[in-house]
């Protein structure tokens, strides 16, 4: 594992690291809103990468030590209109951060990638699934949603939490984290505060920004319905989700398997938004499974 930089011929530079061996199919991780890779568990890679997979994990624009969007900044005040439907102008969109993605495979010289994403990074894999068809060997949609309104909704009590800023220095950012995990997570399954707070302090020394949040969030709002689209898809389709989300409800990923044919739905009862080191296991082989379906679909 050594963290390298993508410059992508977008002029945007990635941050990304790889676990296993390059010859073994590819897995792209994406990460959720605001979240570098750092998020996805290093022990959980190496997992992933025992399933046969040469897995990268990357920090979005805006995230780490990949390219910000400094020059292009955005209030409170904005992001509350866009949520009411009263701005749709936006630094952004779910479509840029797929080509991200796409532009990442690219550099690395990938033609083709089994798509693992979480929460946001789960619309962007969605997106590039739906955009680039052709790049995606199989899909696991984990705590997200197609886009729709009426599904995959986030607990009204949340919104104050994800604006609010953190008190000064890194201190603040990991009060704000261990507020943020208790709000998010679950009694049975979520991090001991010890390792919320390390997660927080990596976080914060990679760089971290409430505007770098604030643009993805953005992009979450104002991305399209992509249920119509998602009928089109024809790779396997695994989507996970916790039923005590209060981040994206769980009718989001009812809704994404619902969309995608063929799609195995997998609920976990009592997870909330988050994927617990208890059931890493579970899930790897879940995603193994999926891609040998895939091999046998290409057959």
């Amino acid at each position: 594992m050594t963290e390298r930089l993508a410059h992508l011929d977008s002029g945007i530079s990635l941050a990304y690291d790889t676990f296993g061996d390059e010859s073994d199919p590819a897995a792209l991780l994406v990460m959720g809103l605001g979240c570098p890779m750092n998020w996805w568990r290093t022990e959980f890679c190496e997992v992933l990468a025992s399933e046969g997979f040469y897995v990268v994990r990357y920090d979005h624009r805006d995230t780490g030590r990949s390219t910000r969007f400094d020059e292009r900044p955005v209030s409170r005040a904005q992001v509350a209109a866009t949520f009411a439907r009263r701005r749709r102008a936006t630094p952004y969109a779910m479509s840029d951060l797929a080509a991200d993605a796409v532009g990442l495979l690219d550099a690395l010289s990938l033609d083709q990638a089994h798509l693992i994403g979480q929460s946001m990074g789960g619309m962007v894999a969605q997106t590039v699934a739906v955009e680039h068809p052709e790049r995606v060997l199989s899909l696991t949609s984990i705590m997200s949603t197609t886009g729709r309104r009426t599904v995959g909704w986030q607990h009204p009590r949340l919104a104050s939490m994800l604006l609010a800023a953190p008190g000064p220095g890194e201190d603040g950012y990991v009060r704000r984290s261990l507020r943020s995990a208790r709000a998010i997570s679950s009694t049975r399954y979520g991090l001991a505060p010890e390792a919320v707070e390390a997660r927080a302090r990596e976080t914060y020394a990679r760089g971290w920004s409430i505007q770098g949040t604030m643009r993805h969030m953005l992009a979450v709002m104002t991305q399209p319905d992509r249920t119509v689209a998602l009928g089109s898809l024809d790779v396997p389709t695994l989507v996970i989700h916790g039923t005590a989300d209060p981040m994206v409800h769980v009718s989001g990923g009812r809704a994404t398997a619902a969309a995608v044919p063929r799609a195995e739905l997998l609920l976990v009862p009592d997870m909330a938004h988050e994927i617990p080191v208890a059931l890493e296991g579970v899930f790897a082989a879940a995603i193994g499974a999926s891609a040998r379906r895939s091999r046998a679909h290409a057959r």
